[in-house]
């Protein structure tokens, strides 16, 4: 079975209505990230930090997967899909997604400030400023900070490397390391990249086929340039 290995990042969940953190009216543009997204800014401040991401929680849980999120989870049914993610949302699980890495965290653990391999899953969508952990530490957003190393970057790459096919939605190529995944492809995997604009594509040096269209559209040609062609494999086997 084809190996799809699909990385999102914050416009695929944009559709969703769900802020992206680079546009101009983006979060940042109301944040600054010295303020809300640095392990600074929990120390100096931690009561911003955790309403801000307590109100991400309540934004993320008014919102509904859309027909990216449910396309990338349709392609189970034909292939061996892994999704790798630099989004916080849960929108991928809630679209029936089954495996998925979150190269930035979770929006719905917490994690030890003693330990952080110690991650808990938060019930509701608030976190309360004094919680703790089962080791009796302060628990903080499972979210990887500004300045922090990305922990599941070497897992992402080994998935990335697997591939016969890369599929990038919803990402600006931009967020580094994120951004180096598509550098972990096979030279002859196939990336297919959904996206309406220009974004910089000379990291990429695999076959390279754009979709300019928005990840809505785009994903739903996808899914059905895929199916053809798979129909078209059956048919030429058959003959």
């Amino acid at each position: 079975m084809k190996k799809i290995v699909v990385f999102t990042g914050a416009g695929i969940s944009a559709e969703s209505g769900l802020k992206t953190f680079r546009d101009s009216d983006g979060l940042w543009a109301e944040y600054r990230i010295e303020d809300v997204c640095t392990p600074e800014a929990l120390a100096r401040n931690r009561a911003l930090v955790v309403e801000f991401y307590n109100m991400r929680r309540r934004e993320a849980a008014k919102c509904l997967p859309n027909a990216a999120h449910r396309a990338v989870a349709e392609l189970e049914q034909w292939f061996d899909v892994e999704v790798v993610t630099q989004n916080v949302d849960d929108l991928h699980e809630r679209a029936g997604s089954s495996r998925i890495t979150h190269l930035h965290g979770e929006l719905g653990k917490l994690r030890s400030m003693r330990n952080p391999d110690l991650i808990v899953e938060l019930e509701g969508t608030e976190q309360g400023l004094e919680q703790r952990g089962p080791d009796g530490a302060l628990l903080r957003p499972h979210i990887v900070f500004f300045g922090e190393s990305v922990p599941m970057f070497d897992r992402a790459c080994e998935i990335a490397a697997t591939a016969d096919m890369m599929v990038v939605v919803g990402t600006s190529l931009a967020v580094y390391p994120a951004a180096m995944l598509v550098r972990y492809a096979r030279p002859e995997v196939p990336i297919y990249l959904i996206d309406p604009g220009d974004p910089d594509t000379r990291m990429i040096r695999n076959p390279l086929h754009h979709i300019k269209e928005k990840a809505t559209v785009g994903m739903r040609k996808l899914v059905e340039r895929l199916l053809e062609e798979q129909r078209g494999e059956r048919d030429e086997q058959r003959s």
